[in-house]
């Protein structure tokens, strides 16, 4: 995790500087959680307890005008409990639904990995189809839905693992990291009076957020960078280590994240630099090691960067 953007687009430009008011340290964790935002997807954090998860995500909403729920996954969570429930009203004789968490617009899902896979499921059903299924009828979701979900990489006793079909439907898999020396006297200091999370606003609308999620659509990306997807994505199926490599929505999820990236830098097309970057975020969590390679400690980051330095990249805009 090294590459910094040097120029961004205005908006979001705007849009990362209120957030490091409350998130030191952490431009790159900040942009990949936009990337996965313009793109509409979502993203797995994995990291220990105490880094700012929580923050991040509240201070994502908060720039972007949008409603923030916090779902805390238990044992004993139902389902219901994710995504609401309809009530019998004795007044008016019918059932009013009450709406779960998921229907906010930026949700953190906190320690996914700590409930039951039915109760996980509800969460991904919402992640995937973008609504839900509740007393058998569809609610839609509304636009923006974003979810980033945490579990916590050192407490494996008392958790449900998700299985590879499930981390499949997250954009990108990031981890925040502990900050610097410098950076945690900078938060000391920051927090002596008022959390800085309370103290910011929006700086960028729901609208607004809508039409730079279109507005990514449209960025181009020319033949020869989507062969470059493709090859990569193939290595990854036919390598020693790697027991099941990456599938097709693996490849279109690398496209998407590209061409949000690409717009993040003020481009209208995607270069085969912002690919071989976003590839270990986008295709580490899709690859299943085999248990050779777990056992010798391989990481799945790791082999997907060396997977890019091995392949060669495309000249120019690949049109």
């Amino acid at each position: 995790m090294s590459q910094h953007t040097t120029v961004y687009h205005p908006k979001i430009k705007k849009l990362i500087h209120n957030i490091q008011n409350v998130m030191i340290g952490k431009e790159e964790v900040t942009t990949l959680s936009i990337v996965a935002l313009l793109a509409e997807g979502h993203v797995l954090l994995e990291d220990v307890p105490g880094v700012g998860k929580t923050m991040l995500v509240r201070s994502l909403a908060k720039s972007v005008a949008s409603e923030f729920k916090r779902i805390q996954f238990t044992p004993d969570l139902l389902p219901s409990d994710v995504v609401g429930v309809s009530i019998y009203n004795p007044q008016d004789m019918q059932f009013e639904f009450r709406p779960g968490p998921i229907l906010g617009n930026i949700v953190l899902a906190d320690e996914i990995n700590r409930t039951s896979p039915k109760t996980q499921s509800s969460l991904l059903e919402g992640m995937e189809e973008k609504s839900v299924t509740v007393d058998g009828n569809t609610v839609q979701l509304s636009k923006p839905f974003f979810v980033m979900a945490t579990q916590n990489p050192i407490e494996y006793e008392g958790t449900y693992p998700l299985p590879e079909a499930q981390l499949d439907r997250f954009l990108l898999k990031l981890n925040m990291g502990y900050p610097t020396f410098e950076e945690e006297v900078q938060i000391l200091e920051r927090v002596t009076q008022k959390h800085p999370v309370d103290e910011i606003g929006a700086v960028m609308t729901r609208e607004e957020l809508l039409e730079a999620q279109a507005e990514v659509l449209n960025v181009y990306i020319g033949p020869e960078v989507q062969r470059y997807i493709v090859n990569l994505v193939t290595k990854t199926r036919n390598h020693p280590s790697i027991y099941l490599g990456v599938s097709p929505r693996g490849s279109i999820a690398l496209m998407k994240a590209a061409k949000a990236y690409a717009y993040i830098q003020d481009r209208d097309y995607v270069l085969p630099d912002d690919v071989k970057y976003l590839a270990p975020f986008v295709l580490s969590h899709r690859v299943l090691l085999t248990s050779e390679a777990r056992f010798g400690g391989v990481d799945s980051r790791n082999l997907v960067s060396e997977m890019t330095n091995t392949l060669s990249i495309p000249v120019g805009r690949g049109q």
